[in-house]
């Protein structure tokens, strides 16, 4: 048997993935000429697979993807063939959750005003004008105006859209929080169905977007999806930017029919120079970073370690992905 590798990755990496594969032959491909020459008996391959490679494959069994998402790798006739398509799928999960959080305690505790205020050497409590220590005055018992502007988020109730391993790992951090949590997926018997998407938003604080792209979930929160949205939710969108589109989000902001947003990717990327999301005071914009992490390279590595082990020795393979569904 033999695993051709393409583009070629570092020496570490090759010696770590051929020792996993014995006694298959592992071909760590320099250029786009020996990955074509070497896939022709190839049983396998990892890295990025194109039509002119696969159509030059004539024992192509299993195909290793280097990257979760699969928007951008999948294309018709490798959908259609029989092979066996894997991804990168759980190595983000607990770090993109964190950065979930993060952005919910930015707008529950305000940090998105105070970071802006702090810029401006401003000292001033949401919800209190002009005397901000008038407000420590108020009796006890009394609800007073800064109180109510931060919230608690035992109150919340946290509204997941896809409860894959990111998504479930929203909801155990939510649930830390004392929230509640409710969630939409097409397959876990956890959620609710997609169908239940508008009762989803109806109900939620916030609402978090862990889905990924497919030709279903396209532009899946548009105008009609914020007007079902709460008038003081927020929206969070750490999963695909082809999900939401940015304008019809931008209008909804401005026409306070959703809180805030919290953005880590984009319909383009980077989002465009002048948009109208820039300069919004209730969106929190960070530029695709929800994984970043000193543990994914090795997390990465693990994952195609353990399936071409499992792959020599005929076991089967983790993360293995619906290709006409995208996941």
């Amino acid at each position: 048997m033999k695993l051709v590798i393409h583009p070629a990755v570092d020496a570490a990496r090759f010696l770590a993935i051929a020792d996993a594969a014995r006694p298959m032959l592992v071909v760590n491909a320099a250029d786009d000429a020996e990955a074509l020459r070497e896939i022709a008996d190839a049983n396998a391959f990892f890295g990025k697979l194109t039509p002119e490679l696969l159509r030059a494959a004539g024992k192509l069994v299993w195909v290793q993807s280097p990257t979760a998402s699969l928007e951008h790798y999948v294309f018709p006739e490798l959908i259609a063939h029989p092979l066996t398509l894997t991804n990168m799928r759980g190595l983000f999960s607990d770090v993109i959750a964190d950065h979930v959080m993060g952005l919910v305690l930015c707008f529950a505790r305000n940090f998105h005003i105070y970071i802006r205020q702090q810029l401006e050497e401003r000292y001033e409590p949401v919800g209190v004008k002009d005397s901000p220590h008038n407000n420590f005055a108020i009796g006890a018992g009394t609800l007073s105006p800064m109180d109510r502007a931060h919230q608690h988020l035992g109150d919340q109730t946290m509204g997941i859209v896809g409860l894959g391993a990111i998504g479930s790992e929203v909801a155990q951090r939510a649930e830390a929080f004392g929230m509640n949590t409710i969630a939409v997926d097409p397959v876990n018997p956890a959620a609710w169905p997609m169908e239940q998407l508008p009762a989803l938003l109806a109900a939620s604080d916030y609402v978090t977007i862990c889905a990924p792209h497919t030709p279903k979930t396209e532009r899946l929160f548009n105008a009609a999806a914020f007007a079902q949205m709460r008038p003081n939710a927020v929206l969070v969108n750490i999963g695909r930017g082809a999900i939401v589109d940015l304008n019809a989000l931008a209008d909804a902001l401005e026409a306070g029919q959703v809180a805030g947003a919290g953005l880590d990717v984009f319909e383009a990327e980077p989002l465009p120079a002048g948009h109208r999301l820039w300069k919004m005071p209730n969106v929190v914009i960070t530029p695709h970073v929800a994984g970043a992490s000193p543990r994914i390279a090795e997390r990465h590595l693990a994952v195609i370690t353990d399936n071409a082990r499992r792959f020599a020795r005929g076991d089967a393979l983790v993360n293995v992905v619906n290709k006409r569904e995208w996941f």
